[in-house]
């Protein structure tokens, strides 16, 4: 009998804090707006910080602010393509790529594996989870995978992580369309 009495007192405990908890959600409800979220979700996800932002939904947040929508560098110009069609903004180069005679250098994280301790860190920094590995086995990077977001190189222990560009191959050569000389017709 007083085990049913617990579990009766348990269950009366239980219905009056659900009852609450579903009052507060619908009391306190936070209202977000659509358009950080659409922008939040062009975003790549990274979480890398190279904007000047912690994070993607931050930087989403301060675009819908006014700031500038070419920020990203793990995005690149498709990122921001897609986020000028979105926002009605301008397309515009890369940030801090202005004055520059092409387009920036995308890099890619390369592990040197003859000294890689196999310790994880890197693995657990990546946010695209580029790496692969085990724990006290060498790690690699899957080259197509990797944003250049740069997070695991300060984690490694033991240095063994090189930002290095990307090969250029015939599915990545672009041309280099300020480099072509324009003839002017008078």
């Amino acid at each position: 009998m007083i085990l049913f009495y617990s579990l009766l007192a348990l269950g009366i405990i239980a219905l009056i804090f659900g009852a609450v908890l579903g009052y507060a959600q619908i009391k306190f409800k936070v209202e977000s707006d659509p358009l950080v979220d659409q922008i939040d979700e062009v975003l790549p996800q990274t979480q890398c910080g190279q904007c000047g932002y912690p994070g993607c939904k931050p930087y989403a947040e301060a675009i819908v602010n006014g700031d500038d929508i070419n920020k990203c560098p793990p995005g690149g110009d498709a990122t921001i393509k897609k986020l000028a069609d979105l926002t009605g903004l301008e397309v515009k180069p890369l940030a801090g790529t202005e004055g520059e005679a092409s387009e920036p250098v995308k890099k890619i994280a390369y592990i040197r594996e003859d000294e890689c301790i196999g310790c994880t860190k890197c693995i657990q920094a990546c946010p695209v989870d580029a790496i692969l590995g085990a724990a006290k086995h060498m790690h690699t990077v899957i080259e197509d995978e990797c944003t250049g977001c740069d997070l695991c190189v300060e984690p490694c222990p033991v240095d063994c992580i090189d930002m290095l560009p990307v090969a250029e191959k015939p599915d990545t050569w672009r041309w280099q369309l300020n480099s072509i000389p324009v003839k002017q017709v008078q």
